[in-house]
């Protein structure tokens, strides 16, 4: 037999809810469908208020949908008992934003508690904490607390704790969304590696499209509580369809945050081969990245015409280096001041 069909790890069918309070009612979601395969690593991902942290707790019945059925594993999850919920639950592990660690115990501790919740004993418990541990490359944190840790730190013990009961789905919701990039980098280098390593199904959600684009195979777009387009994220980023995809596809390229210097220069072509990735190589000859803020250029017989404004690094030297690169490939280079885009 092949391989070519993908096993359905999370089926989401027609799940609507509705939460009713004194003043009013609000549908936070509206007839999702959707299927998750074993081995994804799957994004969800809207703006906040769009119904994706709704839909995560739906996935492992923290909430009750209103309307429609959750199978996991082909498991009905409306029909268990609470005491199979609760096993259940134990195969669907989840790491939040802010880590939800216990601060009075120690990192090993924290690592120990699902354990200890399911019964194993302590000695055994233990030996998997340290074992999860050196999976997350914390070993030497073991006799810390969680004051005690950076907020990346903090979030790969949360991770080993997921990973304690050998779950086969790790929901992260929002989970790098209070750190910053480089560490987010390497949050996400670590889930990949997890998915690649066990084969775990790993559903992230997000308002980031920089984090679907780093590790995500596939992604959903959710836009106020309804599903508004999915595919594999080399589709969606390809060819985004709605207009809530192209939101997010377009949102300023998610580098905003990372670079606030005001060093902009605005480069006009007229003669340059369309054909040569100009800034891709001044990008590569300089090992620093650069901001396209504006990009306004089109191809007249294979000649670049058109203008493009870059933010530069703060760095002089390389922000230096940058416009006489761009100067010798023929290029008019303006600096700009204080270009606000």
């Amino acid at each position: 037999m092949g391989m070519a069909v993908m096993e359905t790890i999370i089926q989401i069918k027609d799940v609507s809810k509705t939460f009713v309070g004194k003043e009013n009612t609000v549908e936070a979601l509206r007839g999702i469908d959707l299927d998750i395969h074993k081995g994804e690593i799957y994004g969800i991902i809207g703006m906040s208020g769009a119904g994706k942290s709704t839909l995560v707790r739906c996935l492992n019945f923290l909430e009750k949908p209103t309307k429609g059925t959750v199978l996991v594993e082909g498991k009905d999850l409306s029909v268990l008992e609470e005491k199979e919920l609760r096993r259940m639950r134990t195969q669907i592990a989840m790491i939040f934003q802010h880590f939800n660690l216990l601060m009075q115990r120690t990192v090993l501790d924290n690592i120990c508690f699902p354990l200890e919740i399911v019964g194993q004993k302590k000695k055994e418990a233990r030996g998997r904490a340290e074992e999860l541990l050196k999976i997350v490359g914390l070993s030497e944190k073991a006799k810390a607390y969680p004051a005690q840790l950076s907020g990346g730190q903090k979030q790969r013990v949360a991770i080993a704790r997921a990973l304690a009961t050998n779950p086969k789905i790790l929901l992260c919701d929002e989970a790098t969304s209070a750190l910053d990039p480089t560490t987010t980098k390497s949050i996400l280098a670590l889930l990949k590696e997890i998915n690649e390593r066990y084969g775990i199904t790993i559903v992230i959600i997000t308002h980031e499209m920089a984090v679907v684009q780093e590790i995500c195979t596939h992604v959903a777009i959710i836009d106020g509580g309804s599903l508004a387009e999915t595919g594999t994220v080399e589709e969606v980023f390809a060819r985004p369809k709605t207009s809530a995809a192209k939101r997010l596809v377009f949102q300023n390229g998610g580098n905003y945050q990372e670079m606030k210097g005001k060093h902009c220069i605005r480069i006009v072509f007229k003669e340059n081969s369309s054909f040569e990735p100009v800034i891709a190589n001044m990008v590569l000859e300089c090992k620093t990245p650069a901001n396209i803020l504006l990009a306004d250029t089109k191809d007249i017989g294979g000649v670049a015409h058109g203008q493009m404004i870059l933010q530069l690094p703060e760095d002089d030297i390389v922000a230096g280096k940058m416009i006489s690169y761009l100067k010798e490939r023929k290029l008019e280079v303006e600096e700009l001041d204080n270009y606000v885009g």
